[in-house]
């Protein structure tokens, strides 16, 4: 069954959005990955259009920061979530055990192929529509200047460099998936000790991610001392 905020009527069309490549007798023609593909252009279309209508006074790279950080995996998987597709995704057995359900990386595909199918349905307005109201959390997010909220290696070398006058080194440590669905995993460290590590889609997605695993870090060591210098302070 369709959920009732997703503005489509083809139950076969919705159906193919929700069907991971795991599941589909044919991995091209009978899962969601075609529809992602075409999915991913129409939401990176509205979103620059609607970011370039509202804020004439932003440059190019203004733009780009800003379109980067709604169009990422971790607003879009929160999204997928919210509109209940997790509950919708079609698997094969092994890949749901594994937590495929959950998954950021699919969630955020599926809820890209879901967009392809309203479009092939519907159009471009309809389409237009459903993005800006399930990503207005995000757009208001970043409508006040601050275009990059997710921009967690900016935020670890301004801590570094304030506190250490060390500069953080990635790397990656892990690759996952076949060609279309790969997943990178990454470390962070200072010298060679290991600040934190995370995963995505892309290099960068994962770098973010291993950025914000090394700030909790820092900030629950910093809360620490601050308990022990005062153990009163809660």
């Amino acid at each position: 069954m369709i959920p009732k905020p997703i503005p489509l009527r083809n139950e076969e069309l919705f159906g193919l959005a929700v069907r991971h490549r795991s599941a589909a007798p044919n991995s091209v023609t009978d899962s969601y990955e075609r529809l992602e593909f075409f999915g991913d252009s129409v939401l990176g279309l509205v979103i620059a259009q609607y970011l370039y209508e509202h804020h004439s006074h932003w440059d190019q790279g203004m733009l780009s920061k800003a379109k980067s950080s709604i169009v990422q995996e971790g607003p879009l998987a929160v999204t997928a979530l919210r509109l209940g597709l997790d509950q919708c995704i079609e698997l094969s057995g092994s890949e749901e055990a594994t937590g495929g359900k959950t998954r950021p990386s699919i969630l955020a595909d599926v809820f890209e192929a879901v967009i392809g199918a309203i479009y092939l349905e519907s159009g471009l307005e309809v389409a237009r529509w459903f993005i800006l109201e399930q990503l207005h959390e995000f757009i208001v997010q970043i409508s006040g200047g601050n275009v990059s909220p997710n921009d967690f290696k900016s935020k670890l070398q301004e801590v570094a460099q304030a506190t250490w006058r060390k500069t953080p080194n990635y790397r990656i440590v892990r690759e996952t998936g076949v060609a279309h669905e790969k997943r990178f995993t990454v470390q962070v460290a200072f010298d060679d000790e290991v600040m934190g590590e995370g995963s995505g889609r892309s290099k960068k997605e994962a770098e973010q991610a291993a950025a914000a695993d090394a700030l909790q870090l820092i900030e629950r060591a910093q809360r620490a001392r601050e308990l022990a210098h005062d153990p009163f302070s809660e």
